[in-house]
Protein backbone atom coordinates (compact mmCIF):
# COMPACT_ATOMS: atom_id res chain seq x y z
CA UNK A 1 0.00 0.00 0.00
CA UNK A 2 1.46 3.39 -1.19
CA UNK A 3 -0.09 5.77 1.17
CA UNK A 4 -0.33 9.36 -0.06
CA UNK A 5 1.16 12.39 1.96
CA UNK A 6 -0.99 14.92 0.72
CA UNK A 7 -4.66 14.97 -0.14
CA UNK A 8 -7.69 17.77 -1.09
CA UNK A 9 -9.87 16.81 1.56
CA UNK A 10 -10.51 13.94 3.79
CA UNK A 11 -12.67 12.21 1.50
CA UNK A 12 -9.81 11.31 -0.50
CA UNK A 13 -8.27 9.42 2.12
CA UNK A 14 -11.44 7.95 3.62
CA UNK A 15 -11.59 6.48 -0.37
CA UNK A 16 -8.20 5.19 0.13
CA UNK A 17 -8.96 3.08 3.06
CA UNK A 18 -12.27 1.66 1.47
CA UNK A 19 -10.93 1.18 -2.52
CA UNK A 20 -11.12 -1.81 -4.78
CA UNK A 21 -13.78 -4.62 -4.59
CA UNK A 22 -12.87 -6.38 -1.51
CA UNK A 23 -12.27 -4.39 1.41
CA UNK A 24 -15.45 -3.13 2.16
CA UNK A 25 -16.75 -6.77 2.26
CA UNK A 26 -13.82 -7.86 4.28
CA UNK A 27 -14.99 -4.76 6.90
CA UNK A 28 -18.70 -6.15 6.72
CA UNK A 29 -17.87 -9.90 7.58
CA UNK A 30 -15.65 -8.66 10.13
CA UNK A 31 -18.51 -6.62 12.26
CA UNK A 32 -20.39 -10.12 12.26
CA UNK A 33 -17.49 -10.10 14.99
CA UNK A 34 -13.90 -11.59 14.99
CA UNK A 35 -12.72 -13.64 12.28
CA UNK A 36 -10.02 -16.05 11.34
CA UNK A 37 -8.09 -15.60 8.05
CA UNK A 38 -9.28 -19.14 6.62
CA UNK A 39 -13.14 -18.07 8.42
CA UNK A 40 -12.76 -14.90 6.14
CA UNK A 41 -11.69 -16.99 3.15
CA UNK A 42 -14.43 -19.58 3.30
CA UNK A 43 -16.90 -16.28 4.09
CA UNK A 44 -15.97 -14.00 1.06
CA UNK A 45 -16.39 -16.26 -2.32
CA UNK A 46 -14.10 -15.63 -5.04
CA UNK A 47 -11.60 -13.96 -3.02
CA UNK A 48 -7.68 -15.31 -3.24
CA UNK A 49 -5.68 -16.20 -0.22
CA UNK A 50 -2.91 -13.69 -1.35
CA UNK A 51 -5.30 -11.14 -1.85
CA UNK A 52 -7.16 -11.41 1.27
CA UNK A 53 -4.05 -11.03 3.20
CA UNK A 54 -2.59 -8.50 1.15
CA UNK A 55 -6.27 -6.34 1.85
CA UNK A 56 -6.20 -6.82 5.65
CA UNK A 57 -2.31 -5.60 5.88
CA UNK A 58 -4.08 -2.56 4.47
CA UNK A 59 -6.90 -2.03 6.68
CA UNK A 60 -4.84 -3.26 9.45
CA UNK A 61 -2.20 -0.31 8.20
CA UNK A 62 -5.24 2.58 8.09
CA UNK A 63 -5.89 1.20 12.14
CA UNK A 64 -9.42 -0.05 10.77
CA UNK A 65 -8.78 -3.74 11.21
CA UNK A 66 -6.82 -5.20 14.41
CA UNK A 67 -4.69 -8.57 14.23
CA UNK A 68 -4.49 -10.37 17.19
CA UNK A 69 -2.37 -13.87 17.62
CA UNK A 70 -2.75 -16.32 19.85
CA UNK A 71 0.15 -18.70 21.76
CA UNK A 72 0.21 -22.86 21.22
CA UNK A 73 -0.59 -25.03 18.41
CA UNK A 74 -2.03 -24.85 15.93
CA UNK A 75 -0.58 -20.68 15.81
CA UNK A 76 -4.35 -19.01 16.17
CA UNK A 77 -4.72 -15.86 14.51
CA UNK A 78 -8.33 -13.33 14.81
CA UNK A 79 -8.67 -10.14 12.88
CA UNK A 80 -11.70 -8.07 14.14
CA UNK A 81 -12.56 -4.39 13.90
CA UNK A 82 -10.98 -1.75 15.73
CA UNK A 83 -13.13 1.61 17.42
CA UNK A 84 -12.52 3.23 13.46
CA UNK A 85 -13.13 0.06 11.44
CA UNK A 86 -16.73 -0.05 13.15
CA UNK A 87 -16.89 3.49 12.74
CA UNK A 88 -15.98 2.58 9.14
CA UNK A 89 -18.71 0.17 8.61
CA UNK A 90 -21.60 2.20 9.42
CA UNK A 91 -20.87 3.82 5.87
CA UNK A 92 -20.45 0.61 4.54
CA UNK A 93 -24.03 -0.45 5.96
CA UNK A 94 -25.83 2.97 4.14
CA UNK A 95 -23.35 1.83 1.14
CA UNK A 96 -25.52 -1.94 1.29
CA UNK A 97 -29.16 -0.09 1.87
CA UNK A 98 -28.66 1.34 -1.12
CA UNK A 99 -27.51 -1.67 -2.94
CA UNK A 100 -30.86 -2.95 -1.35
CA UNK A 101 -32.89 -0.58 -2.39
CA UNK A 102 -31.47 -0.46 -5.93
CA UNK A 103 -31.76 -4.44 -6.20
CA UNK A 104 -35.45 -4.59 -5.00
CA UNK A 105 -36.12 -2.09 -7.71
CA UNK A 106 -34.69 -4.29 -10.63
CA UNK A 107 -36.53 -7.23 -9.24
CA UNK A 108 -34.42 -9.05 -7.00
CA UNK A 109 -36.04 -9.49 -3.95
CA UNK A 110 -35.56 -13.94 -3.82
CA UNK A 111 -31.95 -12.92 -4.00
CA UNK A 112 -32.33 -10.98 -1.06
CA UNK A 113 -34.28 -13.24 0.64
CA UNK A 114 -31.66 -16.21 0.03
CA UNK A 115 -28.61 -13.72 1.16
CA UNK A 116 -30.96 -13.11 4.73
CA UNK A 117 -30.98 -9.29 3.90
CA UNK A 118 -34.97 -9.45 3.11
CA UNK A 119 -37.52 -10.94 5.59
Amino acid sequence: MKTRTEYTCPLELTHDITKGKWKPIILWQLGKGPHSLAGLKREIKGISQKMLIEQLRELCDYGMVSKTSYEGYPLKVEYSLTRRGTKMLEAVVIMQGIGIEMMMEDGKEEFLRKKGLLD
